[in-house]
């Protein structure tokens, strides 16, 4: 509780010219430790590999045992963010385009979280990629909780060629490359590319550490109109865009680091 209480006044007070020097490095101390109050965040870096220097001697990677249970609330319901992808989801099943590939979506909680509110067809194939940890997990739960077998996993996520529809929720801030890289690299890239709960700056683009409390993570935040004219060179058209009020960010002593909403895409090929 006392760690908490530290945290909180650090982050409260970072702005104040006074106390600022003194509040940094304490901050800073408490943040290399292992975390329990929430996510926690430090830094502004202009490249993952300068992220990593400065990270603190603990893990920097999701994969691992302890990350297989996070976000299991998720599996069975959906955020007021996800409505806009649940819509453009519906509308691509009810076309045809059963090939769904999903990017960083951990065990498939974004497939348990929509399936109560889009009807899967039974010829649809969902593939999910995520690190090995997380998707021998994902195998498992599938087992008992995937009785109609729509749900795959996929080791490299240059399996996305040739499906019909990318979906990623949450996922490209940790990703050790950007979504465009990704489609620029496949031979045949998805048509439809749909984007939800990523922090997008409206200027520039850096890269902070998170601290998760089992891990710190290199945490990517893209400019939007570089990543938007990224894709669009890619031969994407921007078709919708909306806002993730659920999640915000604050990079404490980076006042200009601040995001006061998450942001969705929906991008199709032309």
């Amino acid at each position: 509780m006392a760690k908490r209480h530290l945290v909180r006044i650090a982050i409260e007070t970072a702005e104040l010219p006074g106390v600022r020097l003194v509040a940094r490095p304490l901050y800073r101390r408490l943040f290399n430790r292992p975390y329990h109050g929430g996510n926690a965040y430090y830094g502004a870096y202009d490249s993952r590999a300068q992220a990593l220097a400065a990270a603190p001697s603990l893990p920097t990677s999701y994969d691992q045992p302890s990350t297989t249970g996070m976000y299991m609330d998720r599996h069975r319901s959906i955020r007021v963010s996800d409505y806009p992808m649940v819509h453009w989801l519906s509308r691509l099943l009810a076309q045809g385009r059963h090939r769904i590939f999903d990017l960083g979506g951990h065990i498939g909680v974004t497939y348990y979280g929509f399936r109560r509110y889009v009807d899967y067809p039974a010829t649809m194939e969902w593939r999910v990629h995520d690190v090995p940890a997380v998707m021998d997990a994902g195998r498992s739960w599938a087992r008992e909780n995937d009785p109609q077998g729509l749900l795959h996993f996929a080791d490299d996520p240059d399996a996305a060629s040739d499906h019909d529809v990318l979906i990623t929720c949450g996922a490209l801030q940790y990703l050790d490359y950007t979504l465009p890289e990704l489609l620029g690299r496949l031979p045949s890239p998805p048509t439809h590319v749909l984007v939800n709960l990523t922090p997008v700056h409206p200027r520039r683009g850096y890269v902070t550490l998170q601290n998760i409390g089992k891990a710190v993570l290199p945490y990517r935040v893209m400019a939007k109109p570089e990543f938007v004219a990224q894709m669009e060179e890619l031969g994407y058209c921007l078709e919708d865009q909306w806002q993730s009020k659920e999640r915000h960010l604050r990079v404490p002593f980076e006042p200009d680091c601040t995001l006061d909403h998450y942001a969705g895409f929906y991008f199709r090929r032309v």
